[in-house]
């Protein structure tokens, strides 16, 4: 299992939000760069960067900065937020990010989607935010139709690979993650999964790798101190 860093931006800064509100924000840092080669150093394998702003607004509105993370970088780097058609993945993917992750698109768009599978292979994850079991979009804002299960096959039968699975409730909340949900889209897809949402300390972390994810992300924990990603990195 891999641990992905988080460093999110708003207004070219490194935050966080709790439960995917805007009206609250917590800044971690002003030099998300920075950050960035703060992770590296202690041993991550892989960045999760996501341009927050751009998730609200449907454009790419820190892209020249997630960029230039990926280049300062030895390790590869995803990105997320904003990322509408295939000229922005083409930015991010010919700028040197090692994946870019499509949210809002994917729910919205499928002949995107597909195209972009089609295109990128294995560069191309989606995202699958949950809240209350149904899938969100723009930037969490709203809901639809769909259940995160149904939404996983569905884009699997499309050539998915990688997916990113996001508890709303539980993101910032440093309350724990959702073993069960991880546990359920683990078993019913044969994607790789990405658990993302409420991880509190170390023991969630081993927690998360029995329910069969290929991967974390650790946002607020990591800023907090309450959880050391050198330590976590040996733990796993």
């Amino acid at each position: 299992m891999i641990i992905y860093p988080a460093i999110d931006i708003i207004d070219g800064k490194c935050v966080r939000l709790q439960q995917g509100s805007y009206s609250d924000v917590t800044v971690f840092g002003d030099n998300p760069v920075d950050m960035a080669r703060k992770w590296e150093s202690f041993g991550a394998r892989y960045l999760h960067v996501v341009d927050l702003d751009g998730a609200r607004s449907g454009k790419s509105e820190n892209a020249e900065i997630i960029m230039q993370i990926a280049k300062t970088l030895k390790i590869p780097v995803q990105t997320g937020g904003g990322i509408r058609n295939i000229e922005t993945i083409e930015t991010y993917l010919s700028g040197g990010l090692g994946r870019v992750i499509l949210g809002t698109s994917a729910v919205n768009n499928r002949e995107m989607l597909i195209e972009a599978l089609k295109e990128y292979k294995d560069k191309i994850a989606v995202g699958i935010d949950a809240k209350d079991g149904k899938v969100a979009i723009h930037g969490w804002e709203k809901t639809s139709d769909f259940t995160a299960v149904e939404f996983a096959r569905e884009i699997e039968s499309l050539g998915t690979k990688t997916i990113i699975y996001t508890d709303i409730s539980r993101d910032g909340m440093l309350k724990g993650p959702n073993l069960q949900a991880m546990k359920e889209m683990a078993e019913n897809v044969a994607l790789n999964v990405i658990a993302s949402g409420g991880v509190s300390n170390l023991t969630d972390i081993v927690d998360l790798k029995q329910t069969g994810v290929s991967g974390v992300i650790v946002g607020k924990a990591l800023y907090t101190g309450n959880v050391n990603l050198k330590e976590a990195i040996e733990a796993i």
